[in-house]
């Protein structure tokens, strides 16, 4: 209520302030005058040809940067058809360090720092299809970076890890279902799928190559700079489809095909060892400030 109270306090005196100027005669500006004033939009909106899928896209980019530590107990998107697109308990964005002088986002930290989660230029985008009917429309950001944790049950979308198999190859990871066939939509494990390597099996017992998607507790979403370090990526986005839509990265470079329903983009800068990740898992960052422990759930 107190920050309502504030917005209203200043649109009145804005509103004020202007009236007598509302009044008084407008006279042109000078090309010089303009010249030397400099500013930012708050809101951009840019309308973009979609090329050969085509849909139409308008995106409405605030110019604003966020850094954040948060928490959600249990979150479902897609729910329909007995399942859900994305099912995850115990959500997290940021952490606080666990030790002193770890480093993430090229800065050092000390035991109890907040590892902030860093979001610029949030943007929502529309896609228009047939008709100029509503296809889709997707939430993301002009720049991400920091890490994600969840105990996920259920993915729709893309998850930009890499996994070594042991032998100095390192693959893309895939997005299975339990019977280590590769899906993009509802899938519960992650692993290696490539005519080279050896069959992937998702049993717990005798698995190879597949680990569940709940043994990835923390991801670091960015992309990976030449230094090691996580720099920023363009590319993290949740999208709604109604039907197949290709959305285009800020920067144009590059197509992200999104399924019909929820589809998650989640970039990251990590390679991580395939048999860590069936026999051990990725360690759950700390996301409160009392440490629950690695494997916080």
């Amino acid at each position: 209520m107190r920050q309502q109270a504030y917005g209203y306090a200043a649109v009145t005196l804005f509103c004020l302030g202007i009236a007598p100027v509302v009044q008084a005669e407008l006279n042109p500006i000078s090309d010089e005058t303009m010249g030397e004033v400099t500013g930012q939009a708050f809101m951009q909106i840019e309308n973009i040809d979609g090329g050969v899928d085509g849909h139409q896209f308008t995106r409405m980019t605030l110019g604003m940067d966020v850094e954040t530590r948060v928490n959600i107990d249990d979150v479902k998107a897609g729910e329909i058809d007995g399942g859900a697109d994305f099912a995850a308990e115990h959500v997290a964005l940021g952490h606080i360090a666990r030790n002193d002088g770890v480093q993430y986002n090229g800065r050092t930290y000390s035991k109890g720092d907040t590892v902030h989660f860093e979001a610029f230029k949030p943007y929502i985008e529309l896609a228009n299809g047939a008709n100029d009917e509503l296809a889709g429309f997707r939430m993301g950001f002009g720049q991400a970076r920091g890490s994600v944790s969840s105990l996920t049950g259920s993915f729709s979308g893309n998850i930009g890890l890499k996994l070594a198999d042991g032998s100095d190859t390192v693959y893309d990871a895939a997005l299975m279902d339990q019977n280590a066939q590769a899906t993009q939509r509802r899938a519960t494990h992650i692993g290696i799928v490539d005519p080279a390597a050896a069959t992937a099996d998702c049993n717990a017992v005798s698995a190879t190559n597949c680990a569940p998607l709940s043994n990835l507790q923390s991801l670091i979403v960015g992309s990976e700079n030449a230094d090691g370090t996580t720099g920023f990526t363009n590319d993290f986005f949740i999208g709604f489809q109604r039907e197949d839509v290709g959305w285009q990265s800020p920067d144009g470079a590059t197509v992200i095909n999104a399924g019909q329903g929820v589809f998650i983009n989640l970039p990251t800068s990590m390679t991580v060892d395939m048999d860590q990740l069936i026999t051990q898992g990725v360690e759950r960052l700390q996301t409160h400030r009392n440490d629950m422990g690695k494997q916080l759930f």
